[in-house]
C-alpha cells in the first residue's frame, strides 16, 4: 500500500510509494582501499572483501578500452548487438534470450520491477545475497525468507513456502551462493523448478559461475520457460569496475526485460571489455585454478588456526572466527585486520555476527591475512 508518513528528516510533505521503503538500509559495499588509506595511513593494503578477481582481467582487455578511448563523446550500442552475439555463442541460445544490464545487480532489480508489486511476494533463502530482501521492500513486495539448512538453499521448504504463498511471483536462488559459498545438486534444482507453479519466475544467481562450471544450470533454459539465469563479468572476469551483466531467459522474459532496462545501461568501455573478456578462456581457466589451488591452501591454515569455515565452490570462504578469548568476536577481529591494512568482509548483516567472508587472493595476500590473523589470534 501506499506509504502515509514521512521520515522525520523532510521538510517538504514527500513521502516514498511504499512503507517498506523507510525500512531499507544503504547497501554496505566492502571498504574501499582509498578510505583505509585515508583513515589509519596505511598504504600497502590488501582487500579480501569483495570477491573481485586478484589477477585483474585479460591483457585483450586492455586494448578494447584502448580502442574505444577516442569514441567517448558517442553514445554505445543501446543493443549491444556484438556481446550479445558473443554471450548467444557462448552459452548457446538465441541472441533475443539475452538481456544486458549495468552489472548483475541492475539486472536482478529489473526483473524484480518487471514482475513484482505490492500485493507480490519474493521468496528467498535465509544467508542469500542480502540484495534479495531489499529488492522485495522496494517493490513494496512481501518477503518471504526461508531458513537455511547448513547454511545452503532448503529448497524443500522453499517450494513448500511457494505453496503457502499463492501470491509468489519470484524466486532468487544464489547457486553458489554468496555470502556461504554452498552449491545446489543439478537434480535437485530442477526438481525445485518442476515443483513450482509455471507463474512463478525463478532466478539463479550465477555470479560465481566460472569458479565452480559443475554449477551451470544453463539446460533448465530448454525446459522451462519461467526460469531466469543472472551472471555477472564483475567477479572471474575482474571487470567490477565497470559494471556489467547479463540474463539468460526465455525470448517472452527477454522482451519484458528489455522494455524496462534503462537506455544505454552499458557503456561503450563495458560492452568492449565484456566481449575481450568472454573471448579469452584461458584467462578465466588460469583464474580458476590459482582459485583452487589458493582455497586449498587457506582451508588447511584455517584448520591449523582451528577455525571453522564451510567448504565454498566460488572465490570466498566464510570463516568463524568466535574464538575462546576474552572480548575477541567477529567485529574486533575485523577491526583489528582493518588496522593492519587487510580488509575483509563482516556478515552481521546477514544474521551471521560470528563469521567473516574472505575472498581468495593470490599468494602473497593470503599469507599476508594468515600471518596477519595469527598475530592478532595469539595476543596476549
Amino acid at each position: 500500500m501506499k506509504s502515509t508518513q514521512a521520515t522525520e528528516s523532510n521538510l517538504l510533505p514527500l513521502v516514498p510509494a511504499y512503507d517498506s521503503i523507510l525500512e531499507l538500509a544503504p547497501y554496505q559495499t566492502g571498504k574501499p582501499v582509498e578510505e583505509l588509506t585515508r583513515e589509519y595511513g596505511i598504504a600497502d593494503v590488501v582487500k579480501l572483501a569483495s570477491n573481485e578477481n586478484p589477477m585483474g582481467c585479460s591483457p585483450h582487455v586492455t586494448l578494447a578500452v584502448t580502442e574505444q578511448l577516442g569514441q567517448l563523446a558517442r553514445y554505445p550500442d543501446g543493443n549491444g548487438y556484438y556481446l550479445k552475439q558473443a554471450l548467444a555463442d557462448f552459452n548457446e541460445v538465441d541472441v533475443k534470450q539475452i538481456t544486458l544490464g549495468n552489472g548483475s545487480n541492475d539486472l536482478l532489480d529489473i526483473l524484480a520491477r518487471s514482475f513484482a508489486g505490492t500485493d507480490d511476494a519474493i521468496v528467498y533463502s535465509q544467508y542469500a545475497f542480502i540484495i534479495y530482501p531489499m529488492l522485495a521492500k522496494m517493490q513494496g513486495a512481501t518477503g518471504i525468507e526461508v531458513p537455511a539448512h547448513r547454511f545452503g538453499h532448503d529448497l524443500k521448504a522453499m517450494t513448500q513456502a511457494v505453496q503457502d504463498n499463492p501470491n509468489t511471483k519470484m524466486v532468487f536462488i544464489a547457486n553458489p551462493n554468496n555470502p556461504t559459498g554452498t552449491q545446489l545438486e543439478h537434480k535437485a534444482l530442477r526438481e525445485f523448478v518442476a515443483s513450482v507453479p509455471r507463474a512463478v519466475l525463478v532466478v539463479l544467481d550465477e555470479a560465481y559461475i566460472e569458479y565452480s562450471p559443475e554449477s551451470n544450470n544453463r539446460a533448465l533454459l530448454d525446459e522451462f520457460d519461467n526460469v531466469v539465469i543472472v551472471r555477472t563479468f564483475s567477479k572471474a572476469y575482474g571487470l567490477a569496475g565497470l559494471r556489467i551483466g547479463y540474463a539468460l531467459s526465455s525470448v517472452a522474459v527477454a522482451e519484458l526485460l528489455n522494455r524496462i532496462r534503462q537506455p544505454f545501461n552499458v557503456s561503450r568501455i563495458g560492452l568492449a571489455a565484456a566481449a575481450a573478456a568472454l573471448a579469452d578462456q584461458d584467462f578465466i581457466e588460469k583464474t580458476r585454478q590459482m582459485n583452487d589451488e589458493q582455497m586449498r591452501w587457506l582451508e588447511k591454515q584455517f584448520d591449523a588456526l582451528g577455525l571453522g569455515f564451510i567448504k565454498s565452490h566460488a572465490n570466498f570462504i566464510m570463516v568463524e572466527v568466535e574464538v575462546e578469548m576474552e572480548d575477541t568476536t567477529a567485529a574486533v577481529i575485523y577491526q583489528a585486520l582493518l588496522e593492519q591494512g587487510v580488509i575483509v568482509r563482516p556478515l552481521t548483516a546477514y544474521g551471521l555476527p560470528n563469521w567473516l567472508r574472505i575472498t581468495v587472493g593470490v599468494a602473497e595476500d593470503n599469507l599476508r591475512l594468515i600471518d596477519t590473523l595469527q598475530s592478532i589470534l595469539t595476543e596476549d
